[in-house]
């Protein structure tokens, strides 16, 4: 995997967290990008697929690596559910 150098400015108590000498091993850098990553998830700038081709790893992995962490594949709360639960029930009566 090709890897380019960038610049991010963090307060200085946190400059230790993001330098190499941190990572106890690959799994700790992959978890800090994949952080890193998260908001633009988010947000929905970017798809988990393309979140996960960029750090190079399957999409299911990554996705399971988020839920790990704490962060939900989906983010739907319960209101949301019980309205798709009506709208497909509303949905099935208009077929039959």
């Amino acid at each position: 995997m090709e890897h380019a150098t960038i610049q991010v400015t963090v307060p200085k108590a946190m400059q230790e967290y993001f330098s190499d000498e941190y990572a106890q091993d690959s799994g700790d850098v992959l978890k800090r990008n994949a952080l890193l990553l998260y908001p633009y998830v988010h947000n929905n700038v970017i798809s988990h697929g393309r979140a996960a081709e960029i750090l190079g790893i399957r999409k299911l992995d990554l996705i399971e690596l988020y839920d790990d962490m704490g962060f939900p594949y989906f983010d739907m709360d319960i209101s949301d559910i019980m309205q798709d639960i009506r709208t497909f029930r509303s949905l099935k009566k208009e077929m039959a």
